[in-house]
């Protein structure tokens, strides 16, 4: 098993094919892949918090589930590990279906497979549209925890495939 490509083959944010075919059957995608982000809310969902940290996009592209997840994970052990009463939220939603049209390489493949005739693919994963300045997590703390959060999302950086900033909102009580 190859495991899946490099995300470098998906991040371009280009507008999604639709496949026209007098055919119904050929013209929509048959399976949806499960998406692998967990939570969208973690925390104390109910406590006004008095600042908001959010972790932004500089960059459109797409960024796949498997990529937001291992961010997710990452946010809530370093911040659960503090003892901290926080909420985070994940503001983005992999909606857009990632295909690859498979191709069989070595002796003997011709005869297995019809290269580019109906090449619209099968679905192989899920990735969020993120635009310019696009919230990516929104972490809510109080003010005394409000430096621990600018350095807990500064982590979940290196995840994301984009460049990203961190911008702090007091919030009115």
């Amino acid at each position: 098993m190859a495991g899946i490509r490099p995300g470098h083959c998906y991040t371009p944010l280009e507008r999604a094919y639709t496949r026209k075919s007098k055919y119904k059957k050929k013209a929509f995608i048959k399976s949806v892949p499960a998406i692998k982000i967990a939570k969208y809310d973690m925390g104390d969902l109910k406590r006004k918090f008095e600042y908001r940290i959010d972790l932004v996009s500089k960059e459109a592209m797409q960024i796949r589930d498997n990529s937001l997840e291992c961010a997710r994970i990452i946010l809530v052990r370093s911040i659960e590990s503090q003892n901290k009463i926080y909420h985070l939220k994940l503001k983005v939603f992999p909606h857009h279906i990632l295909r690859e049209n498979k191709m069989l390489t070595g002796a003997g493949a011709d005869r297995m497979q019809t290269g580019m005739q109906r090449a619209f693919g099968r679905s192989i994963g899920c990735a969020a549209r993120v635009k310019v300045n696009q919230a990516l997590f929104s972490l809510s703390v109080d003010e005394v925890d409000a430096k621990l959060a600018v350095d807990v999302l500064k982590k979940a950086i290196p995840r994301l495939p984009c460049k990203c900033k961190i911008v702090s909102t007091k919030l009115a009580k």
